[in-house]
């Protein structure tokens, strides 16, 4: 043995990092052990995935509101895309932020090498041909794009949301194959870059999984943003030719055959864990049949063994991950480490953006459990209104008898900040007359929270 440690982490990503700077702060000696090939941390989501995106969500949202609405507030501006610039910036964002984890692990005394682990025995990773000693192993290898069978990925023509942040034009046609958070947000950038964005669905709905208020307002603000909707078919192929590419699709149910032509064509129809060649056979880690790692508390079958982040079940996102690291770093020390799976948000940055938090009403319903809503649209918030921001509005959902926040949804500028309030409300169990009886600052956006908590019990007095 080489090299001993008391944690070895796989995975450099929000999971990993954090779990390894959580480790260095509680005095444990800690690597972590990162694939990348660009040698660089933080993982899909600091490298080609939520980070990047942001940057280009931001800059494409500005070039739109500067060719758009700036005249209705007195502004008229001329403005001309500079591509090359833009993901210049892109990249400068990634390049920062990926050397200040590089910055924390030195200053929180965390080994790191780039190299690719795999686990050969309950207590050794090889890595690099190098083995390492760990008393305690975490996997926190992530997850990998979802591939659709007949539709091969080249980054180039067909692309994932890795090939969507690095295409070198716009195109004139954009097909999006899945309606969820990550084709809404990448087909948005490239709609308001310039391009016709189309976006193919399987289910009769876009946003799978969150509220239906939700679903059918944000439906309705994209359309009439300019993006088109193919919902219930399912793309059974794409052909290249010298013009272009040919999407074949189909109803979902069979039949009702319709080609679309397009220049690219984007593949976002999930992710799968990345749980191969790890060597989780060799020391009898379970795995569903889908490779997510089967876990109760974040420890596997196998003793000493933890996994967290988007390889275990779950919500895949980067702060879920981030909770989870820093959870088990605090129980391999001896403290107590815990994840409130019901209190954890979600946030698709679209213009507008949409939140949400803990149960929609459908689930309610289905679960038989008795609750009270309380809504305001954003047309009636004053700040909202100085903006020229008004689509969307706030949500929550509360317990019929104790009146405990049982959930929240909103649609809205800004919105992924409001969840956090909401978020702390129920982390603390607190009912919804606890944030309507809550000061808020005027004019702010974040009083459409308070009136929608107020109309929970029939009292908001701004609409």
């Amino acid at each position: 043995m080489s090299d001993h440690y008391d944690v070895v982490i796989i995975g450099g990503g929000p999971g990993g990092y954090n779990c390894a700077i959580r480790c260095g702060q509680l005095g444990l000696k800690v690597l972590c052990i990162e694939k990348r090939a660009t040698k660089t941390l933080g993982g899909t989501c600091l490298n080609v995935g939520c980070i990047p995106s942001k940057a280009m969500l931001h800059a494409s949202e500005l070039y739109e509101e500067a060719g758009t609405s700036f005249s209705d507030m007195g502004i008229d501006a001329k403005v001309k895309l500079n591509l090359p610039k833009m993901l210049e910036s892109k990249e400068k964002a990634v390049a920062g932020l990926t050397a200040g984890i590089e910055f924390l692990f030195k200053k929180n005394k965390v080994d790191h090498v780039y190299e690719t682990g795999k686990i050969t025995g309950k207590n050794t990773v090889e890595a690099g041909g190098k083995t390492y000693a760990a008393k305690n192993i975490v996997i926190a290898t992530g997850s990998e794009v979802a591939t659709l069978p007949g539709v091969d990925i080249d980054e180039k023509q067909i692309v994932s949301s890795t090939g969507a942040l690095e295409l070198k034009k716009v195109p004139e046609h954009m097909l999006v194959i899945g309606a969820g958070v990550i084709g809404l947000e990448l087909g948005s950038v490239w709609r308001r870059l310039g391009a016709k964005v189309t976006v193919v669905e399987y289910l009769d709905h876009i946003l799978p999984g969150m509220d239906g208020e939700v679903q059918k307002q944000a439906t309705r603000i994209f359309k009439k943003q300019g993006m088109a909707f193919e919902l219930g078919r399912k793309v059974t192929g794409v052909k290249k030719s010298k013009s272009g590419l040919a999407v074949a699709t189909e109803a979902s149910a069979g039949g009702k055959a319709k080609d679309i032509d397009a220049d690219v064509v984007l593949v976002c129809i999930g992710r799968r864990p990345y749980t191969d060649k790890l060597g989780l056979d060799a020391v009898g880690v379970e795995t569903d049949k889908r490779g997510f790692i089967n876990t109760d508390h974040f420890k596997t079958n196998v003793d000493g063994i933890w996994a967290v982040g988007d390889c275990t079940h779950g919500p895949m996102l980067a702060h879920k991950a981030e909770d989870e690291g820093t959870a088990v770093a605090e129980l391999i020390a001896g403290k107590a480490g815990h994840v409130n799976y019901d209190a954890i948000p979600g946030v698709v940055y679209t213009k507008p953006e949409i939140a949400s938090v803990g149960k929609t009403e459908e689930e309610l319903k289905e679960a038989g459990i008795a609750y009270k809503k309380g809504k305001f649209p954003f047309m009636a918030n004053s700040r909202a209104r100085c903006n020229h921001e008004t689509d969307g509005f706030v949500k929550i959902l509360a317990h019929a008898e104790t009146d405990e926040i049982l959930g929240a949804h909103m649609v809205g500028v800004g919105v992924g900040d409001l969840i956090a309030e909401v978020v702390l409300a129920m982390e603390f169990k607190a009912a919804s007359e606890d944030i309507a009886r809550t000061c808020h600052a005027h004019p702010t956006i974040s009083e459409a929270v308070r009136q929608a908590a107020m109309d929970v019990e029939g009292w908001a007095m701004q609409m």
